[in-house]
């Protein structure tokens, strides 16, 4: 490996977010909260699908994923973190950093593709509801996870391998709460333009190609609604829709916002604050954003809950 070839680090020190000592607890408190809501939000959105067989469709069966993901994603990235508030030093040894940077890859590859799955659920839900079923089966899901997790197994396997690849010398502390592709880059003392160039590539295919995918899907949906002659029908269409957009404008925003600009446009601090937005605030929204004016969810909730009360 790596770390015994070339490298001379055995451990790095994550620097945190802020280094006032003052800001410490209250935020150590904050994140603490922001991760409980996290959990309860996502792990109650993954039961209240799992218990109610009305929500045993194509469009759940999704969300139940993206919450699994959700959850895997905060909890690989904020307990790490939360030590950095309460510990002087907050160490990670190089094999701990790496696998961090394993799975937060694969992660946000598998949200950004999961995402895509959804827009592609909703573009047949509205332009063919008739072959909805049949275009949606179990099959052509668990086909579209397959690729899900798979392309988070590539963004993850590229990414880490890249970083496997260099030479840290003497310094060790990642100004980051986590390890990171950018901060780690700038700490090793052999990266090239080459490296930058895979990250690049790489974060295109993670990004670029979802993107695009829902793109396309809300060209056809869009085209599709403006076809629609009633207004009520119009509105029901943009509907069920809307929970999805800001989910993908949320995670797809500040992830563009921190890896498609160089480095030298965007300072480290700048980019740790981008990155909080889809590490832990996305992951924390997304039940939220789901849950609220969804009926189906609301109505599980309600059946739920009066199993609870009556047993």
């Amino acid at each position: 490996m790596a770390a015994d070839n070339a490298s001379s680090v055995t451990e790095f020190i994550l620097a945190g977010l802020t280094d006032e000592p003052e800001l410490q607890m209250p935020l150590f408190f904050l994140f603490l909260g922001f991760y409980v809501v996290t959990v309860v939000g996502n792990l109650g959105l993954i039961t209240l699908i799992g218990l109610n067989s009305h929500l045993h469709i194509p469009m759940y069966f999704f969300l139940l994923n993206l919450s699994f993901i959700d959850f895997s994603f905060s909890t690989a990235i904020i307990p790490k973190m939360l030590m950095s508030f309460v510990s002087k030093k907050n160490i990670i040894s190089y094999v701990g950093c790496m696998t961090q940077l394993f799975f937060f890859c694969f992660f946000v590859f598998s949200e950004s593709y999961i995402l895509s799955a959804m827009a592609y659920d909703r573009y047949v839900a509205i332009c063919k509801p008739l072959l909805y079923m049949v275009t949606m089966s179990p099959q052509v899901c668990l086909l579209l996870l397959l690729g899900v997790y798979g392309m988070g197994v590539f963004g993850a396997v590229a990414h880490t391998g890249n970083i496997l690849f260099l030479t840290f010398c003497a310094d060790n502390l990642v100004n980051h709460y986590m390890c990171d592709i950018i901060p780690l880059l700038e700490l090793s003392c052999n990266s090239s333009y080459i490296n930058l160039l895979v990250v690049f590539i790489v974060v295109t295919i993670g990004i670029g190609v979802p993107i695009a995918a829902i793109f396309i899907s809300y060209g056809f949906i869009i085209s599709n609604i403006f076809h629609i002659s009633s207004t009520e029908g119009r509105s029901k269409a943009f509907s069920t829709c809307s929970s999805h957009i800001i989910a993908v404008s949320l995670f797809f925003g500040s992830g563009a916002f921190m890896y498609l600009k160089p480095p030298s446009i965007l300072p480290l601090d700048q980019g740790k604050m981008s990155s909080l937005f889809y590490t832990i605030l996305v992951p924390m929204f997304n039940p939220l954003i789901y849950s609220l004016r969804n009926k189906d969810v609301e109505f599980a909730l309600r059946k739920t809950l009066g199993r609870i009360t009556f047993s």
